[in-house]
């Protein structure tokens, strides 16, 4: 009993400290009302808009709470805060928030949209990064080779002044929310990286690097966009979104992590393989395991026809898409759109239904009942107005006929006084003939 006893004292013991970090963890996000409109430029602020019956809000709640409480413990110039976007529509309008939670980091004048997974260590690093200097310096070798063992995917502008250099801090500003910019002298990079001439753009990624030439690679931020992504990456909701700004061809391997079959393995291999030998060539309810190619720029996707056993045949199937010959699925045609509104909106619905039944009803039945009635209203006064036009229609037409044809007693008269004119006209021809004769 006294061992049960201490059992039960331990674990709530062990309630009691979750439930003060919880509390604490709320102490280090901020409330935020209209006055931090006019008080917001004074700090950088990393701010979640949240809408009270929003279940994706509910569940970020927790997370934000442990994000406060991290930046906090690493001391961070960073205010972590929360606005009730429902109650402050205005303030959020003007942020440009029209969903529901959008997370942004308000740097000045600025603010920037935050769309990774929303876990801790994500929305820290986005954070930490967005908050930063736009441009890093990396002084030594043995500073570059820190960030390039933290970072895989990195890039690096190496040379002085020039337009590039402009150009590079441009496109910095507008992709910091995606990942990091470096600059660093010739001599800090690696020996075996060879440098066509000065000043460059260089990334480093999947084992190697790969240098920007204006003349084949086109603009300098779309450069970067392709290439801010490792050649072969587990990918998720939000990469598979960001992914589809890059208009690359994606080739998903579906597989199970966790499943160490040689089906499972294999076909990793060769997805990783092709990731990286062929990139120069390339450019660019499902079986588990398969390989699904997306074209990120008409959000068409191909599956194989047959069986993908080595490189050989996944090459022949990326090739069969580039000449057409590979039969397209999906895409975003008028009846795609329409089939994708309707499932969002679905979507949607069931998901208020199901954090919130009672705002759902009356979100939704409210309006469906204003609705019905201003139609059924318009259909009533139509139906009564249209007995009436056509009553209105039958007298005014009796009116005419009784006014063109007179009554049947002013009918019989008028008969009896074409009779009255014939008798007269009559006797009046027989007085003449009596004289004659006399």
């Amino acid at each position: 009993m006294a061992a049960a006893g201490g059992l039960r004292r331990g674990w709530l013991l062990w309630a009691a400290v979750v439930a003060h970090v919880v509390a604490s963890g709320a102490g280090f996000v901020e409330d935020l009302d209209e006055s931090f409109k006019e008080n917001r430029k004074d700090d950088i602020w990393l701010v979640d808009f949240y809408a009270p019956w929003c279940g994706h809000c509910k569940k970020l709640e927790p997370v934000w709470n442990e994000v406060g409480i991290e930046m906090k413990n690493m001391g961070s110039p960073v205010k972590v805060g929360k606005m009730d976007a429902t109650s402050f529509s205005s303030i959020a309008s003007e942020f440009g928030v029209r969903g529901y939670p959008t997370i942004k980091l308000l740097k000045g004048d600025l603010a920037y949209n935050y769309r990774g997974p929303r876990t801790k260590d994500d929305i820290i690093e986005f954070a930490n990064r967005v908050a930063g200097p736009l441009i890093r310096p990396l002084p030594s070798q043995h500073m570059f080779e820190h960030v390039q063992k933290r970072h895989r995917v990195l890039f690096v502008y190496v040379g002085g002044e020039s337009p590039l250099k402009e150009k590079y801090i441009e496109v910095a500003s507008e992709l910091i929310v995606y990942t990091y910019f470096f600059s660093a002298s010739e001599d800090v990079l690696p020996e075996y990286v060879t440098l066509p001439e000065l000043p460059a753009v260089v990334v480093f990624k999947d084992g190697t690097y790969f240098v920007y030439d204006e003349y084949e690679d086109g603009d300098l931020s779309s450069w970067i966009n392709r290439e801010r992504f490792q050649g072969y990456l587990n990918v998720d909701g939000f990469t598979l979104y960001e992914l589809g700004d890059t208009g690359k061809l994606v080739a998903i391997a579906v597989i199970d992590d966790k499943n160490s079959s040689v089906e499972h393995t294999r076909l990793k291999s060769i997805i990783q393989e092709v990731a990286r030998d062929y990139r120069d060539h390339f450019h660019s309810d499902l079986t588990i395991p398969t390989i699904v190619v997306l074209n990120t720029s008409n959000q068409q996707y191909f599956l194989p026809d047959r069986h993908i056993e080595n490189t050989e045949d996944m090459v022949q199937f990326i090739n069969s898409i580039l000449d057409g010959t590979a039969e397209a699925q999906g895409g975003d045609g008028l009846l795609q759109r329409i089939k994708r509104i309707i499932y969002d909106a679905k979507s949607t619905v069931v998901s208020v239904f199901k954090s919130s039944p009672l705002l759902g009803c009356f979100l939704f039945g409210l309006p469906l009942g204003v609705i019905s009635i201003m139609c059924y209203g318009i259909c009533t006064a139509d139906t009564d107005g249209g007995v009436d036009e056509h009553e209105a229609a039958r007298k005014e037409n009796g009116d005419r006929e009784l006014t063109d044809e007179g009554s049947e007693e002013e009918q019989e008269e008028e008969k009896n006084g074409k009779y009255t004119e014939l008798s007269d006209g009559e006797l009046k021809q027989k007085d003449i003939m009596e004289k004659k004769k006399d």
